[in-house]
C-alpha cells in the first residue's frame, strides 16, 4: 500500500556548529515523500534532479533494521520539493525524516511489524545524512524541528532536547539569493573560533527569546562565512521582529508581522534573487 509523508524544512535559530549546541524551528516549505513497495528493488527519485545517494541510505538503514532482505522486498522512492536545496533550510534534514518514515509505513503495513517511534526515525535519518556527508553536526536542531514542527533548542553532541515547543504562528520571508551553499562543504573551525559570541546568542534561545537569538546567530555566522549582513539589517529596519542567515546560508530568513510583510519583500528586492513567502510550521512530519 502507499505511503505519502510530508516533512517541513526548518530555519536556524542557532548554528549547531561552532558550539554543539543549537536551535531551530519548523517552516512552512516541505518536502513531500511518496513510497510503494516493489518486488525485489529500491528505486529513488526526486524532482530536483539531486543525487539520490542520501535518500538510499536512508531506505538501507530501514531495511537494516527490520532485517529486510533486499532480494525478497523492494520499495519505491519518490520526493517532491518545495524546499530551495543547498540553501541553510533543512532540506537534507526534511528529506531523511520523510523517507525513513515513509519506509517504515510500507515495510510495518506489508509485515505487520512494529512502527519506529519519533526519536528511531529521527536518529536514523540523522545516521544517513551524516554517511552522506550533508551535516556536519548532525543537525539534530534540524531534523527534530523539521519532524516535530515549532521550536526546538537542542544539544546536538548528545542529541537531546533542551526546550521542545510549538511556536507563534508569525509570517516568515526567506530571501534566496542565486547560489548555494552546502553544509558539508562548510569549514568548521573558522566557525568554531566565534564560539564564545555563539555562546551569548544561545543564552538567549535558552530563556526562549529566539528572536534575539536568531538575530544575533545570524549576524556572527554573516561575519564568519562571508555573507552580507546587511541582508538581515535591512529587514530589521523595515519592521521585522528577527532577521539572519539561515545554516552555513545562503539563504536569510526574516520573522515579520502582518504589518511589515510587504516593506521587507521590498527593502530585500535590491538583491538579486527571489524571495519566498512561508509561515512557521508547528506540524512537523506526518503522515497525509
Amino acid at each position: 500500500m502507499k505511503k505519502i509523508v510530508r516533512s517541513p524544512g526548518s530555519a536556524t535559530i542557532i548554528n549547531a556548529i561552532a558550539t554543539g549546541f543549537g536551535s531551530a524551528f519548523g517552516i512552512g516549505l516541505d518536502i513531500i515523500c511518496e513510497a510503494k513497495p516493489l518486488h525485489d528493488s529500491i528505486n529513488c527519485s526526486n524532482d530536483v534532479g539531486a543525487d539520490t545517494s542520501l535518500m538510499e541510505l536512508c531506505v538501507e538503514k530501514v531495511f537494516n533494521h527490520y532485517n529486510i532482505d533486499k532480494g525478497e522486498f523492494g520499495i519505491d522512492i519518490k520526493t517532491k520539493s518545495k524546499l530551495p536545496m543547498a540553501s541553510g533550510l533543512s532540506s537534507s534534514s526534511a528529506s531523511s525524516n520523510a523517507i525513513v518514515k515513509a519506509t517504515s509505513l510500507v515495510i510495518c503495513d506489508e509485515f505487520d511489524l512494529k512502527p519506529l517511534n519519533d526519536l528511531e526515525i529521527i536518529n536514523m535519518a540523522i545516521d544517513a545524512s551524516l554517511d552522506a556527508g550533508v551535516t556536519i553536526t548532525g543537525s539534530f536542531d534540524d531534523a527534530t524541528a523539521s519532524y516535530f514542527g515549532g521550536a526546538v533548542v537542542t544539544d546536538n553532541r548528545n542529541r537531546q532536547f533542551i526546550i521542545k515547543e510549538k511556536m507563534e504562528d508569525y509570517p516568515i520571508l526567506v530571501y534566496m539569493p542565486n547560489f548555494y551553499s552546502k553544509s558539508g562543504d562548510s569549514n568548521p573551525e573558522r566557525m568554531k573560533l566565534l564560539a564564545p559570541l555563539v555562546e551569548t546568542a544561545f543564552g538567549f534561545a535558552k530563556q526562549k527569546e529566539y528572536f534575539k537569538a536568531l538575530t544575533l546567530n545570524g549576524l556572527i555566522y554573516s561575519a564568519t562565512l562571508g555573507f552580507d549582513s546587511a541582508i538581515a539589517i535591512d529587514a530589521l529596519e523595515v519592521g521585522a521582529v528577527a532577521s539572519g542567515l539561515s545554516g552555513t546560508g545562503s539563504s536569510f530568513v526574516a520573522v515579520v508581522n502582518n504589518d511589515c510583510i510587504d516593506d521587507v519583500e521590498e527593502a530585500w528586492s535590491k538583491y538579486e534573487g527571489n524571495v519566498i513567502r512561508t509561515k512557521v510550521d508547528n506540524d512537523g512530519c506526518i503522515e497525509i
